[in-house]
């Protein structure tokens, strides 16, 4: 019970510091804003401002893209489910030895049957991949956005308020 408490007091900490910090969608994906930076100067100032000003968008859209990317990638799902439901199976309903005729299986049994499929099933999945895909896509994503989007008029005030 008390970890319920605790799960959901983070969850509120985290919708009122990240989630409340959300700019609305419509300037986020104002097109009339976009244009290409005229050097890299321009493209770095540009990517400062927007990736600070925009943080909370960008956090959604990468867990977004962790969220989608097991659901295209069905033998990496599959393996994780197997692996996760393995365990939980096996703890839950082998944790004495059992016998089948002269054979006794122990839980060392099990578990040696389950990293022997389970594993190679996860390294076919390609998990490294996927992660330098998520690590990549988002980095384009965000980078792309914040390089393309142009700072809104308020980016002006915002030197003058740091000075003051």
């Amino acid at each position: 019970m008390e970890a319920v408490l605790r799960v959901t007091d983070a969850l509120k900490s985290f919708r009122e510091a990240r989630l409340s910090g959300l700019r609305p969608p419509q300037e986020f994906f104002d097109v009339s804003r976009i244009s290409r930076p005229a050097d890299m100067n321009q493209a770095t100032s540009r990517i400062s401002y927007n990736t600070r000003y925009f943080s909370g968008k960008s956090l959604t859209l990468a867990i977004f893209e962790q969220i989608i990317n097991p659901l295209t990638n069905w033998l990496l799902l599959i393996s994780l489910l197997f692996l996760v439901g393995g365990f939980t199976l096996i703890n839950r309903f082998a944790p004495d030895a059992t016998q089948f005729g002269e054979h006794t299986i122990t839980q060392k049994h099990l578990y040696t049957g389950l990293f022997v499929i389970g594993i190679p099933m996860f390294w076919l999945a390609s998990p490294f991949g996927t992660f330098f895909w998520l690590i990549g896509a988002s980095g384009v994503l965000i980078l792309g956005h914040a390089s393309l989007l142009e700072p809104g008029v308020e980016s002006d005030y915002a030197n003058i308020q740091d000075q003051v």
